[in-house]
Formats: structure tokens, sequence, C-alpha cells
């Protein structure tokens, strides 16, 4: 998952697609991330995959997605533009990340992997300053507490999050 507005990234390994993995990196990473700084996620753009998208009053995504009071929106079908942010976040990831430590490192189980992802992800979202739109050399996490609202802490930031 990536925070539009900052870059600021969050992501977790999975072995599945199912609308419970979905739903755990947003209620484990993301939501505590946003609570910790007083702001609210107001809205979540994901493609239109299986375990992000099914019939709103039975899919696990759908409904903890209305239990937050977060507004879903997807993206067009066969449109991986309209995702862009994601798609840019998987290919540094890939880049920066996977293909160096995939030639660097034999990993014997996902925990592992998921170690290194972690690490990257902190220095990705702290230390490396990015050169992107609006980002101005500054790191996600700089560009994100630079956004929060100063004069009230109670209304949300209007932000928008991409699924992966």
């Amino acid at each position: 998952m990536i925070d539009c507005f900052s870059r600021y990234a969050w992501g977790r390994l999975y072995t599945s697609k199912l609308p419970i993995t979905a739903v755990h990196v947003l209620n484990n990473d993301v939501l505590p991330f946003f609570e910790a700084h007083n702001t609210k996620v107001s809205t979540v753009l994901s493609d239109n995959g299986r375990e992000f998208c099914g019939r709103k009053d039975q899919h696990p995504y759908e409904l903890f997605l209305q239990l937050e009071e977060i507004e879903h929106r997807t993206t067009k079908v066969r449109r991986p533009q309209s995702n862009g942010f994601v798609e840019r976040l998987h290919r540094t990831l890939l880049d920066e990340h996977f293909r160096i430590q995939g030639r660097t490192k034999w990993y014997e189980a996902l925990e592992e992997m998921q170690q290194d992802l972690d690490d990257y992800l902190a220095t990705y979202n702290t230390k490396r300053p990015h050169q992107g739109r609006n980002m101005n050399g500054m790191t996600p996490y700089a560009v994100f507490k630079k956004g929060l609202p100063k004069a009230t802490k109670k209304e949300p930031r209007k932000t928008a999050e991409n699924t992966a």
C-alpha cells in the first residue's frame, strides 16, 4: 500500500491473494500509522482484483472498509496507469530491493523475506530522498508530517491510498 500524497509505503508478503490479506495489511499497518498521527484514511483506491472487490454485503475487504468508514474506489479495468503510484512502487521495489536481494541472499522462509522488506521500507520511507512530483528531495515520512493539518487535528486529511 502507498499513500498517494506522501509516497509512504507499507508492504506485506503473502503466499496467496485473499481478501483477508488485504484487510490484514490495512488493519495492522496502515490504519495504526494514520491513527498514531491523529489523522484518518478517507479513501482507498485498488485494482479490481478478487481480494479487493466483491459483493459489498459479503466481501471481507468491502465490509472492513465500510466498518472503518473508508470510501472504496477502483481503477479502470486493464488500465494500470490509473494506479500509477502503485505501479511505480512495484518497479522501485523490484529494482532496488527484490532483484538485488534475490541475487545475494538465499531465503528459506517467508519471514526472512518480510524482515528484509521491512528494513528496506524503513529506509525508503525515512531516509531515502524522493525526486518525484511534489517531493522536492524529501522523504515520504517528512512529506506525510508536513501534510498533516495544523489548525485542528479532528478533521481527516484528504488522502487516497493505493492498494497493490
